[in-house]
Formats: structure tokens, C-alpha cells, sequence
């Protein structure tokens, strides 16, 4: 009995003819517009905080006001809303909605070796492949800024990342899709290449991650109680205890998750108990959502921490008003929001925590995954100029990785060409763009003062 065949999928030659041909609806040239309009930058954040646990909503305030860097760190549904008025390539992808260079990092893959890829995916979503772009060249422009660096540096690490994008891009279209899908980033390889400067850089990163296990974390969040019993140490206000109603919920909330699991995480957590719960504070913009970390622990006494973690609408479709495929809209309806990040995370990363699932409660939707499996970064402010510009380009090769999944990545490819044109008008733009933003949190910042 035969099988009807689906629609024949597009050569790479036609593929990059259409993305030619889509610069004439939208010439690379008007990437760089940054249309001047009445906004209401306030209003959106107010908006946020309204959905949020109001006890917490100052400290993400305070968070936000430390610097340019973590103002702009915090603003992902305030640029996705900017976006949603700039011209467009109209080439949509698999996007991460919030590609800044604090959400790339090192975590362990499966195996136990370190990856180095993105690793926030909380506003992921399909939406034209510049706009992740944009927020990973402007974040660079901000942290070179907020750093004091020379502008020549900075506006090198900027152009360095677009043309490293693009170059990643094309490559990987040579290859097959699945090449591609296999693709990862090995940490321990970037020090083959690196020169020695940045190499101490990673050296040190690499480090400080493969001690952040959740061994680790074990040993320095927990304590036993009088009856013997593990339990969370309280850090107030980052770390509290949930309510027996919460906790009641989260133990409740363990079969709908584990329906979502792969058959050996379900058969592994089968050995496991949950102890404790606590809401923890993480992240910048995160702040305010609900969040919390569970203690599951086994016959024997040992342990092991999961996140739970809220997950709302992503800031690409709400505020930036991109429409998403029918697809993932009835995931959406049937199975939540969480359930969109951990389909984008796993579709945009090169190995992901075999952890993720998801599950929903009455009137929130979340999605689960391990807490802190050797999770570092590498803090690009503090970085000498070489390792910045190395980093830069590193992001961007991991993004151009993450982009290259989608069906439509091949249009991009045409679009871009060498790269030079559309270097020149990302990097006008994010240079508008951090002008606009610093403008933004001087005035949130007076507020707030």
C-alpha cells in the first residue's frame, strides 16, 4: 500500500532566488530604519508587572536599574513591540525572541561535556530571522557602552557578528538538514581556536561552570531539618518557601509533567520523592514570575533539583505581533504555553535537557527542566576587547546555527548575500536602537530613584 507523497521540498538554488527577490519587497538597506514614533515604554513594563507576584515586582525594578545593560536585559516584549514597526525581511524562523549575549552559556550536554549555546528561551517563537539579530548586536552595542569601551572596538565586535552570522549561516546550508539538526557547540573546542588571551577567558568560564552542579547546588541550598528531613535554607526575598497550597499544587503537578517526559526521565524520577519547595527569584526580566525549584529525593537520602518555571505568552506574538504557524497555535491551545518553550528549545538548541517537559494549572502554564546542570556565562562587560569580539562572534555563530533548522534559513541566505549590506544596516540600526534604549532607562531609572 503506498503513501501519498507530501509537497517536494524547495532546492537550495530556488531557495536563495526567493530570498534575492525578497529584496525587492524589502531592500536590506531598510534594516537600519528605526521609524520615530509615540511610544509608551512605561506602560508595557507596568503591564508586565501587573501579571506578576507584586512582593517581587520591586526587586525586579531594582534589578532593571543597575545599568543600561540590565535595563535593556529586562525590555524583551518593549523591542519586540519597536520591531513590530520597523521594516521587515518577512523570512521567519525559529526564533529564540530574546538572543541578547547574557542568554548564551555553558550547560552539560547528556554525555556530561560542556555545550556552549542558547539558554533562554522563555519569549522563543517563529518571527523574521533579523529581529533575534537585532537584539543580539544591539546587546553587544549596549555592553561595549555600558563597559566604557572604545566605540571602535565595540562597533568591530558589532559588524564582526553580523558577518560571523552570516558567514555560519551559509555554511550550513551547504550542508544537510541533517548535519544540521547534529550540530552542536563543544566548549572545550573553542579553546583550540581561541588565542590565548580569550583562551584564560574560557578556561576560567568552563571551570566555574563544571562546578555548578546540581551536587553542588545540593550541598549549598539545602540543610537536613530536626527529623532528618532535607530541606531548602531560606534567602529572603530570592529564596522563600511556597505556601502548603503551592506546595500541594507542585506535588500534584508531577504526573501532568511526567506525561510530558521521555519514558527513561519517568522511569528515573519513579525513584524519587518530592521533599521541598521553594519560589526563587532568577534572571533580570524574569523577575516577578512564578518560579520555583523542587527537591526530589530517593530512598537513600539523595537528591535532586528540578525548576519550575512560569511561562507566559512570547513577546514575539503578543508584542511584536508576529503571526505564528497554525501548528504551533493548536499546541498553544492544547497543551499551553509551556509547551511552546520547550518545543522552540528544543528545535533551537544543539542538545537539550532531557529533563523538559511541561504541564498546566488552572490559570498558568509552565514548563520544567533541571536546575543549574553545570549553567555558567561568560559576562561580556567584563571582557578585554579581544574576548569580546571573540565572544560576539560566537553568539552569533550559535544563533546562525539555531536560525539554520527552519525551512525558510536558505531564503535567508539569499537575502544576506556576503553579509556586507546587511552588516552595515544591522549595526546603524542597533546603534539607533541603544540610543533609544538609554534613553528609556534614564527615565526608569529617575523613576525609580
Amino acid at each position: 500500500m503506498s503513501t501519498p507523497e507530501g509537497p517536494r521540498p524547495q532546492t537550495r538554488t530556488a531557495a536563495h532566488a526567493e530570498g534575492r527577490a525578497a529584496r525587492r519587497r524589502a531592500p536590506r538597506r531598510s534594516l537600519a530604519e528605526l521609524p520615530a514614533r509615540d511610544r509608551d515604554p512605561g506602560g508595557i513594563l507596568r503591564a508586565q508587572d501587573a501579571t506578576r507576584v507584586a512582593e517581587l515586582v520591586p526587586l525586579r525594578q531594582e534589578r532593571m536599574s543597575a545599568s543600561p545593560f540590565a535595563f535593556y536585559r529586562g525590555t524583551a516584549a518593549l523591542m519586540a513591540d519597536d520591531l513590530a514597526h520597523c521594516a521587515t525581511s518577512g523570512i521567519d524562523v525559529a526564533s529564540c525572541g530574546d538572543a541578547h549575549v547574557a542568554n548564551f552559556g555553558f550547560y552539560a550536554s547528556p554525555q556530561r561535556t560542556l555545550v556552549f549555546d542558547l539558554n533562554d528561551f522563555d519569549e522563543a517563537a517563529w518571527a523574521p530571522w533579523e529581529w533575534d539579530l537585532k537584539r543580539l548586536v544591539t546587546s553587544i552595542v549596549i555592553a561595549g557602552q555600558t563597559a566604557g569601551r572604545d566605540d571602535a572596538v565595540t562597533a568591530d565586535a558589532a559588524r564582526g557578528a553580523v558577518l560571523q552570522y552570516a558567514t555560519a549561516l551559509a555554511l550550513g546550508d551547504e550542508s544537510t538538514p541533517l548535519a544540521r539538526y547534529y550540530q552542536h557547540f563543544d566548549a572545550a573546542g573553542g579553546l583550540e581556536t581561541a588565542d590565548k588571551e580569550s583562551r584564560k577567558v574560557l578556561q576560567k568560564a568552563i571551570a566555574h561552570a563544571q562546578k555548578r552542579t546540581s551536587e553542588h547546588a545540593v550541598r549549598r541550598l539545602t540543610a537536613p531539618d530536626a527529623d532528618g528531613r532535607l530541606r531548602f535554607i531560606e534567602e529572603p526575598p530570592t529564596m522563600t518557601h511556597v505556601s502548603d497550597d503551592v506546595r500541594d499544587a507542585l506535588d500534584a503537578s508531577v504526573l501532568q509533567y511526567l506525561a510530558t517526559a521521555r519514558a527513561d526521565v519517568q522511569l528515573l524520577l519513579s525513584h524519587y520523592s518530592l521533599s521541598d519547595a521553594v519560589r526563587r527569584v532568577v534572571g533580570v526580566g524574569s523577575v516577578g514570575t512564578r518560579c520555583y525549584v523542587t527537591l526530589f529525593v530517593d530512598g537513600n537520602g539523595s537528591a535532586l533539583l528540578m525548576q519550575v518555571k512560569e511561562a507566559g505568552r512570547s513577546v514575539l506574538e503578543q508584542h511584536g505581533g508576529w503571526a505564528q504557524p497554525a501548528n504551533i497555535q493548536n499546541l498553544i491551545a492544547a497543551y499551553g504555553e509551556g509547551n511552546r518553550v520547550v518545543a522552540l528549545q528544543r528545535i533551537l538548541q544543539g542538545v537539550s535537557d532531557p529533563f523538559l517537559g511541561h504541564f498546566r494549572a488552572p490559570s498558568r502554564d509552565y514548563y520544567v527542566r533541571q536546575f543549574r546542570d553545570m549553567k555558567g556565562g561568560i559576562e561580556a562587560e567584563t571582557l578585554d576587547d579581544g574576548p569580546f569580539r571573540l565572544y560576539a562572534q560566537a553568539c552569533a555563530s550559535v544563533l546562525a546555527r539555531a536560525h539554520g533548522q527552519s525551512p525558510r534559513a536558505a531564503e535567508v541566505v539569499g537575502y544576506l548575500g556576503s553579509g556586507e549590506a546587511v552588516a552595515e544596516a544591522i549595526v546603524e540600526w542597533s546603534y539607533a536602537y541603544a540610543a533609544l534604549s538609554r534613553a528609556d532607562y534614564d527615565l526608569f531609572a529617575a523613576a525609580e530613584s
